[in-house]
């Protein structure tokens, strides 16, 4: 494995107790993600797609092999130490933007700051340049019910951004928008990966794959198909 890698995975194994049965959601996966990389991990329903995000963004823990995040071993961690990775060092962005409806922008995308104990004038400041990276710069006093589905994503990449992440991951980003507004949230995050962030991009359609540098399809827990995406969209 590369010792420069941002994340480096070795034999993760993800197994469920279902009653008297085990599951086998990961199988021994292997695997390295360089700094400024832009990755798609496919596959169908039940490939184990959505596990392997969970154990990558500290939201799960494996049932046996070594994660190292940034060179430091991730299994070592405490929930408090976890919980740190996952404010200053990952943002999310999800499916169905996971937004408070009854805040406005500045507040939902302030929000890991508040976390991370950074002082309301700071977070303020903050929030409006995010909001401003992401074309929001004139919704940034309005509630997500009155915003679009894509503007809704925006203000969701814009939190993720908040606090200069190391890596990014989307899921499913677009699965809730148009094509026309998937499109541009799609060439919203070529443009943060131009800008140097690494993104690691989780969906079952070949079209949103296609945006990324390298595509890795999993089936049945396993990884079936590793490669570099010669054909990018917005090469």
């Amino acid at each position: 494995m590369d010792n420069n890698a941002l994340i480096k995975i070795d034999k993760i194994t993800k197994v469920y107790n279902m009653g008297m049965t085990e599951v086998y959601a990961l199988r021994e996966i292997t695997m390295d993600v360089k700094r400024n990389e832009y990755l798609a991990i496919m596959g169908p329903s039940g490939s184990g797609k959505t596990t392997l995000m969970s154990i990558l963004g500290c939201l799960d823990s494996p049932t046996s092999g070594q994660y190292f995040l940034e060179n430091e071993e991730v299994g070592s961690m405490n929930d408090n130490q976890l919980a740190e990775i996952r404010n200053k060092r990952v943002g999310f962005v999800f499916q169905t933007f996971n937004l408070m409806p009854r805040a406005n922008c500045i507040k939902n995308v302030e929000l890991p700051l508040i976390y991370a104990g950074v002082p309301q004038e700071e977070r303020i400041e903050r929030a409006i340049k995010a909001l401003e990276s992401v074309g929001l710069g004139d919704r940034m006093h309005h509630k997500p019910p009155e915003l679009s589905g894509g503007q809704r994503q925006r203000v969701a990449i814009a939190r993720a951004l908040i606090n200069n992440p190391s890596l990014i991951f989307a899921d499913e980003p677009t699965g809730n928008l148009d094509t026309k507004t998937g499109e541009e949230i799609m060439h919203l995050f070529y443009e943060l990966w131009k800008n140097g962030n690494t993104i690691i991009l989780v969906t079952h359609e070949e079209d949103i794959a296609r945006h990324a540098r390298r595509i890795i399809k999993l089936r049945d827990g396993l990884i079936i198909d590793d490669y570099i995406n010669q054909n990018p969209i917005y090469a």
